[in-house]
């Protein structure tokens, strides 16, 4: 059952609109402060970054998209092949169907075999304590994810409805693997309370995951038998720009800012913002029938995100981190009522 409902989820991303109708990610809300004197060579400006010790040549994730069922194997290699060619970091689908399953372990084994020295992330569920040591064994993973999906489970016909002790559930994932443990939502963002627990618990990185992208209350929307749940929640969730701002501004560990980004432009406000790296999924999947297409979607993405550097002067990712830029609108008034004094970002 897990392996066609990983299908299904497939197919549905693949064929049918599955992004936010009404809800932004925020990012028009963000403006870069244009610098026509940046004093830096464009040609020489560094995207790389550095991960719990390996160094990417980009700040780029690519974020869980996919593993549990055959069709998924050859999407996983063409990414992991990607991945490895331009030295930016891959994430996987969860890893419950192979745990429980060996004979699905291929469809994420494939991963390593064609990434032997990429930035690997692993993926589970909170209540899956019992199949965290096997996940990051398969995959061969140098960060596991915990994966939180309230909404979705609240919309899939097959949810889990029970999130009793999730905190003493992620608390012991951490303290069972050996490896950095990374929680990541899945389309509805994480708020400044939710990042603190998380930390509390011993999380290490945060993929906030924000509104604005895919939304799985619509891709559970056309497994239902009764759609009237998941179009009446297809726009929850915190905004991208908002959850990025909340989280960096509440904890002290690594942020990847992700939902709805789409280019090099919005990933330079995010990382503005505070972010230390920026991830995509959709994009990717659209993109993975060759290395063609995402190798010119990736070189897209660091040109587009280069020339955004360029044009704020900043040489570096960390340089980028302390750009100016002003906060307005819908985002600024939602930043403004949790308490957070927006004109700080303009860093005058």
């Amino acid at each position: 059952m897990i392996s066609d409902r990983k299908l299904e989820h497939l197919l549905i991303c693949e064929n049918y609109d599955v992004e936010f109708k009404n809800k932004t990610t925020g990012f028009e809300d963000i403006e870069l402060i244009h610098n026509v004197l940046p004093e830096i060579d464009k040609n020489e400006i560094d995207l790389s970054t550095s991960v719990f010790g390996k160094k990417l040549d980009s700040p780029l994730f690519i974020t869980a998209i996919t593993g549990g069922h055959p069709a998924a194997k050859s999407i996983n290699k063409q990414l992991a092949i990607a991945a490895e060619n331009n030295n930016i970091a891959l994430g996987v689908g969860s890893q419950r169907a192979a745990c429980e399953h060996p004979e699905l372990a291929d469809t994420y084994t494939i991963v390593r075999e064609n990434a032997p020295n990429c930035l690997l992330v692993g993926n589970i569920g909170a209540p899956q304590l019992n199949l965290a040591e096997k996940a990051v064994e398969i995959l061969d993973a140098d960060i596991l994810a915990i994966h939180l999906n309230p909404l979705q489970e609240s919309i899939q016909p097959e949810g889990d409805l029970d999130a009793r002790g999730y905190i003493d559930l992620i608390n012991k994932i951490t303290e069972t693997v050996d490896i950095p443990v990374l929680a990541k939502e899945t389309g509805c963002g994480i708020s400044a309370e939710s990042a603190k627990k998380l930390v509390e618990a011993g999380i290490d990185y945060i993929d906030i995951e924000g509104a604005g992208g895919t939304s799985w209350a619509a891709v559970e929307t056309y497994r239902a038998e009764d759609r009237y749940f998941g179009e009446l929640f297809w726009d929850w969730g915190i905004p991208t720009a908002v959850s990025t701002v909340e989280v960096t501004d509440a904890v002290d560990v690594p942020v990847i800012s992700s939902g709805g980004i789409r280019s090099g432009l919005e990933a330079a406000k995010a990382i503005a913002l505070g972010a230390d790296a920026v991830g995509m999924a959709l994009p990717f999947l659209k993109n993975s029938a060759s290395q063609e297409d995402l190798n010119k979607f990736i070189h897209r993405f660091n040109d587009s995100l280069r020339i955004a550097m360029f044009l704020v002067g900043a040489s570096n990712i960390e340089e980028l981190k302390h750009s100016n830029l002003v906060i307005r609108g819908k985002t600024r008034e939602w930043l403004n009522e949790r308490g957070i004094n927006t004109k700080n970002y303009s860093r005058r």
